[in-house]
């Protein structure tokens, strides 16, 4: 199965900061670009940020300058390390590989974490 598990989600209070971790299953290649996105309810969700295999990243204007993708390959992990949180900052948080290579499973599909709820309080 391929799996994509999100943690570090929390309460915190505006101005404060989390860092989220998503680890990924073994059979999810290395080469492939990994990605954060949220929902807020009533809302669609949006892309948040995004991460190549080569470390190239991209933000959403509402995350710039403030949180920062990273991954370390050998665990297999994506991290969204996230400060100066604000209240519009609440949601579902979800990680993400997008048009995704998988050991043993033809061509590319997206594959989609649970989500892990994020609520900053003011």
């Amino acid at each position: 199965q391929v799996q994509l598990v999100e943690s570090g989600g929390g309460l915190v209070q505006a101005g404060g900061s989390l860092r989220l971790s998503c680890v990924a299953s073994g059979n999810i290649f290395r080469s492939n670009a990994m990605s954060w996105h949220r929902q807020a309810p009533g809302k669609q969700r949006e892309l948040v940020a995004a991460i190549t295999s080569g470390g190239n990243t991209n933000y959403a204007d509402s995350a710039k300058g403030r949180f920062t993708i990273s991954r370390d390959n050998a665990k297999n992990t994506v991290y969204l390390q996230m400060n100066s949180l604000k209240p519009e900052d609440t949601a579902v948080y979800y990680c993400a590989c997008q048009r995704c290579k998988v050991l043993g499973i033809l061509g590319a599909n997206d594959y989609w974490g649970r989500g892990t709820q994020v609520t900053v309080s003011s």
